[in-house]
């Protein structure tokens, strides 16, 4: 990972990685991490594109306060992903709250220390938890935040900073991220720092932030308002005077009509890159801050990672394509981050309109990576993991004859890591059971026999006899594979060393068995059964 100076760790500035027949150049870090910034926007409850924004206004305050290259550094990327930790104690959230999204941007907004705010946090809590259950919350939330806030902001401080420092951020980024929760007048937590104790770069943050929900609620005059109320309280005097004088200046680069334009414009030079070696590290950090989102979720995406990545090697990936696979798996659950832990970690049976939530994660998943550019063009790979071979899947509902071969592998290792893990309204399957449920799944028309196949053996299971929908035999799978090439009979029984009576007496058999009667059909039903490669592109 190269860095420019001021920026620490030091770094080499690396040629392009070679994989495969290709050259990989390194990737721009900051384009990474706004996709990670986007996803902390969903669990953290606040608008899309929340951290981008707060990254360009906390940058320009950075300017104005005329602060070294280091510090502006570390107010770059803190603002970035200041809500870095806000799925640590997610499980815990819903259980006290209801729903952990939702509260987390209660953290960000509600003053205990301004009594003025009680009423519209009450308001706040009526519009998703509805009147008569938002009265009880807001009184547990105002007993729970001062008795546990101490200990959960020093776990969601921790979580913050191990994956920053799995993301190799600056120093100083890593420390302001260690103080999100801080507040000036020494009230916040975990360790009650107050004044100058606070780095420089977390008491901008604190100012951008603050004035980027107000904005969002408010508008300019609001922002400006909603900043010098808290003053001297939760932030810093200097801080925020600074900003009143610069507020056109700042809070106008809100305007413009690109924001990860204006973010990545917005990192001190020269930008942080990413050897293309590093990329796993990187979408490793996404896939546990994904993974804490459910008690029951801890490791999934790894498990994945690993399934598809031992069966892509089986089936004879190349080097390249693996990579590209391992970090498809790893990012395929961020989207999971929107969805409240109550749902997640449900024992009982979901509501249709929790169903809608599920099967909506997907859908965000592929909306973060295509706003990325350097990850943009695994969004439809990582995004496809839950569709299946007969349209049934989600959130498209594709059909065989649109998913490559890399995403019929995803769904199947999505399909046997959830299966051997616990659940909440299950305990883990065996994998010989898993296994046996993945062949069912194939013989349904769902999942893809080859992928299967693949991936019961990288978990170390003996690869069966595939069975074939529709019954359909061996041969007759073999003929049908020919088959919908367009050859004719004659063609057929040469390539399988057949008789023409014999090839017809499996035809008609195959025919009769898929319910239709020209080749036409047979190569769409070979297609959208696994039968034959639907794409090259692993």
């Amino acid at each position: 990972m190269e860095r420019g100076p001021g920026c620490s760790p030091p770094g080499r500035r690396g040629s392009p990685t070679r994989i495969g027949s290709g050259v990989l150049e390194p990737i721009r870090l900051a384009e990474v991490l706004a996709a990670l910034s986007l996803t902390t926007d969903l669990g953290a409850g606040v608008p899309f594109e929340k951290g981008l924004r707060t990254c360009v206004v906390a940058s320009l305050l950075a300017d104005a306060l005329e602060l070294g290259r280091a510090d502006r550094c570390a107010v770059y990327f803190a603002a970035l992903l200041r809500s870095l930790g806000c799925t640590a104690h997610a499980s815990l959230f819903a259980d006290l709250f209801d729903d952990d999204v939702a509260i987390q941007r209660e953290l960000k907004t509600f003053d205990l220390g301004d009594p003025s705010n009680l009423a519209a946090q009450t308001a706040r809590f009526s519009a998703w938890a509805g009147s008569k259950r938002a009265g009880e919350l807001v009184t547990r939330f105002a007993k729970e935040v001062p008795a546990q806030g101490a200990a959960l902001g020093r776990g969601s401080c921790e979580v913050s900073a191990t994956l920053g420092a799995r993301l190799e951020l600056p120093a100083g980024a890593i420390a302001a991220l260690d103080e999100v929760y801080e507040r000036y007048d020494g009230q916040g937590f975990p360790s009650g720092r107050s004044g100058e104790e606070l780095t420089v770069a977390a008491r901008v943050v604190h100012v951008a932030e603050q004035a980027v929900m107000a904005h969002s609620d408010a508008g300019g005059a609001g922002a400006a308002e909603h900043v010098a109320r808290r003053a001297g309280g939760h932030l810093d005097p200097y801080m925020c005077a600074s900003f009143a004088a610069n507020a056109e200046r700042v809070l106008g680069a809100l305007e413009a009509s690109d924001m990860l334009t204006a973010a990545l414009a917005a990192e001190p030079p020269p930008p942080i890159k990413v050897p293309a070696a590093g990329l796993d590290r990187v979408c490793s950090a996404f896939a546990s801050f994904a993974d804490l989102k459910g008690a029951f979720l801890l490791g999934h995406s790894a498990h994945v990672a690993e399934l598809s990545d031992s069966a892509g090697a089986l089936l004879g990936y190349d080097e390249g394509a693996r990579r590209t696979l391992r970090a498809s798996a790893l990012l395929l659950d961020i989207g999971r981050v929107g969805v409240s832990s109550a749902v997640w970690d449900r024992p009982g049976p979901l509501s249709p309109v929790e169903w809608e939530r599920v099967r909506l994660h997907s859908y965000w998943t592929e909306r973060i990576l295509r706003r990325c550019p350097a990850l943009e063009h695994l969004a439809v790979r990582a995004a496809a993991h839950h569709e299946r071979l007969d349209g049934s899947g989600y959130h498209r509902g594709t059909r065989a004859i649109e998913l490559s071969s890399a995403e019929r592998l995803l769904g199947a290792a999505d399909v046997f890591a959830a299966m051997t893990e616990a659940r909440p309204h299950r305990g883990p399957r065996s994998r010989s059971q898993a296994a046996d449920a993945l062949h069912e799944e194939v013989i349904a028309g769902r999942l893809d026999a080859v992928a299967v196949g693949a991936v019961v053996e990288a978990a170390g299971l003996p690869r069966r006899r595939t069975a074939w929908p529709n019954d359909l035999t061996d041969r007759e799978v073999d003929v049908l594979r020919v088959l919908a090439r367009g050859v004719s009979n004659r063609e057929i029984a040469d390539v399988l060393v057949l008789s023409p009576r014999t090839v017809q007496h499996h035809l008609a058999s195959v025919y009769d068995k898929i319910g239709l009667r020209t080749r036409a059909g047979a190569a769409v039903f070979a297609i959208e059964n696994g039968l034959v490669p639907a794409a090259t592109d692993k």
